[in-house]
């Protein structure tokens, strides 16, 4: 039995899930709704407010699948209830982000700004001109505007310069050295 898809998934007040015929769940919460389509060879039980997520057999696909989909599920089930934040901090002489409506602005050494638009799930912050955080409640989401976020000027090894994660280590390389 898989570790992570045995597992129940508990559902918080405020909660409600619903699976069709063709095994598409429906979180609905406080932050929103979210959805998502499951394979027709999994499961979905629902019972006193905690979810089980089985599968038909022990076969490699089956298996793989049956965690996924739990951790996929567990997922909606918590960004509908607390929604999920990553911090960006950028690096830089000058380097600086500002936000206007649901557009975000990068400043960062290039000719020309760099503007990201919010899809509708997404908010960014900007609590100092050195931070962005991007909030959302879809788990993906949030990680993929990120991502794209920092794609725009990753850090370099020399300097530390760019933008990076909040808790992200940059190994820092020695620069050049003197004829010995």
């Amino acid at each position: 039995m898989s570790r992570i898809g045995r597992l129940p998934i508990k559902l918080p007040s405020g909660v409600s899930v619903t699976v069709d015929t063709d095994n598409l769940v429906t979180v609905k919460g406080p932050k929103g709704t979210l959805s998502e389509k499951v394979n027709k060879d999994i499961t979905i039980s629902q019972e006193d407010g905690v979810l089980h997520v089985t599968r038909p057999s022990d076969s490699k696909p089956h298996r793989a699948l049956h965690g996924l989909y739990r951790a996929l599920i567990n997922n909606m089930v918590t960004g509908v209830t607390g929604g999920f934040e990553k911090v960006l901090v950028l690096e830089g002489v000058g380097y600086r982000a500002a936000v206007a409506g649901k557009q975000l602005t990068l400043n960062v050494g290039y000719s020309h700004p760099v503007v990201f638009d919010a899809p509708a799930t997404i908010t960014f912050e900007t609590p100092a001109p050195n931070r962005i955080v991007v909030k959302g409640i879809d788990k993906q989401q949030v990680g993929a505007i990120a991502a794209d976020i920092r794609a725009s000027r990753k850090p370099e090894p020399y300097l530390g310069k760019g933008i990076r994660y909040e808790k992200e280590h940059i190994r820092r390389k020695e620069g050049k050295t003197g004829k010995k």
